[in-house]
């Protein structure tokens, strides 16, 4: 990747960020308030966004209720902010309002290789030591011997163990089917409570990796009972040379500062927009390259190999407890292979790219691409937030 330099931030206006039906939806959104000195849990509702921090203090508590959509949509509110103007100032600054990423107390987890398209990726970053140079030849290899036997499988039925029982004869089993197709899905912990950054924001790749992409995924946002309340856009950033010189060497490549993005809005579950409409959500990427490059690319979960519901059961239950609820990153189907500048090296970002994330239900999600080292440093932290509140008498 190119040396770091300033690059413009996408331009964000209400009608890019919000969902096509942003009328019906209840969204819950956090904005850092110069005022409060800290962040504040508010609502949008057309144009404005309502301060609701006095009715729930955090996300993680206004999701404990019930009523947590009516809350959204009705509940009287303190100070108002124009979204245009939340979205027109640069996140990081401790001086003006803007947007943060929609959640707060809860931990950030993350589900990987749920689609088989991807799954044949990590494969393929694990065979070639995490060097791009090898991709090529060595996804060429992979296709031909296991792509077809994937299509249709249910991870861990009688089939998924009869084609693990043919890939270990060809010397072909990989860590990465095991979790792909096999009983047990793979959930991690992507970040730290209140390191993820919102839309607008920079957001961060390791200044050593060579090989890297985004992925856009799908976000649930689950209560301390394990109920689904909501969901919202993620960047899964991936480092490809990292972890496929080692997936013990995962929380290298995933957890950085600056790299999980969430946002731009919860959107909140109701008779409107359901489990089911989560279930057939479509996700679209567009990277934007300030050298003119722009990749295009989608992920739907009508094609993820477990259910969401199935995926929350695995990270929540009676073997583990969160008692601020969770954010549950579903996986994406994204793996992008076209080649960007050497032959056969496939995708990595450049400094400067601007990555559109969206969804028509969620609405996008966009970030400009820096070195992690260079991203503002992750500074607000719990105990921060505990100080803030109790300042304001939300304690």
């Amino acid at each position: 990747m190119e040396t770091a330099a300033a690059h413009p931030r996408p331009v964000l206006t209400a009608d890019s960020v919000l969902p096509e039906d942003a009328g019906r939806a209840a969204l819950v959104a956090r904005v850092h308030d110069p005022e409060a000195g800290g962040p504040c849990v508010a609502a949008v509702r057309g144009a404005d966004v309502v301060d609701l921090t006095a009715v729930a203090p955090t996300v993680s508590d206004l999701l404990e209720r019930d009523d947590a959509a009516e809350v959204a949509r009705e509940a009287s509110g303190g100070r108002r902010w124009r979204l245009d103007d939340l979205l027109a100032a640069r996140p990081g600054r401790s001086d003006v309002p803007h947007l943060l990423a929609p959640v707060d107390l809860q931990v950030v987890k993350a589900a990987g290789v749920t689609f088989a398209r991807s799954l044949l990726e990590r494969v393929i970053e694990e065979r070639t030591g995490g060097d791009p140079a090898q991709a090529a030849r060595v996804r060429e290899r992979v296709v031909r011997l296991v792509g077809g036997r994937l299509d249709g499988i249910r991870p861990g039925s009688p089939e998924a163990a009869e084609v693990k029982e043919l890939l270990l004869a060809e010397g072909l089993w990989s860590q990465y089917l095991e979790v792909g197709i096999g009983p047990d899905p793979e959930v991690f912990t992507k970040a730290p409570v209140l390191s993820a950054v919102g839309t607008g924001a920079d957001i961060g790749v390791l200044r050593a990796s060579v090989w890297n992409n985004p992925e856009p995924e799908a976000v649930l946002v689950v209560d301390s009972r394990g109920r689904v309340r909501g969901a919202t856009l993620g960047n899964d950033v991936n480092l490809r040379d990292v972890e496929g010189r080692s997936a013990l060497l995962l929380s290298r490549a995933k957890d950085n500062n600056a790299s999980c993005a969430i946002g731009p809005f919860v959107r909140l579950l109701d008779d409107g927009f359901g489990i089911d409409a989560v279930r057939h959500l479509d996700i679209d990427l567009r990277v934007e390259g300030p050298d003119g490059y722009v990749l295009r690319g989608s992920s739907s979960l009508r094609e993820i190999s477990r259910d969401v519901l199935d995926l929350v059961s695995a990270t929540y239950g009676a073997h583990h407890q969160y008692p601020d609820g969770f954010a549950l990153f579903t996986g994406t189907l994204f793996a992008p292979t076209e080649d960007r500048t050497t032959p056969g090296e496939g995708f990595t970002h450049e400094y400067g790219d601007m990555v559109h994330i969206s969804s028509p239900r969620l609405g996008a999600l966009m970030n400009t691409v820096v070195p992690s080292e260079e991203a503002p440093p992750w500074t607000f932290g719990v105990g921060a937030l505990m100080r803030n509140l109790a300042r304001r008498g939300l304690l």
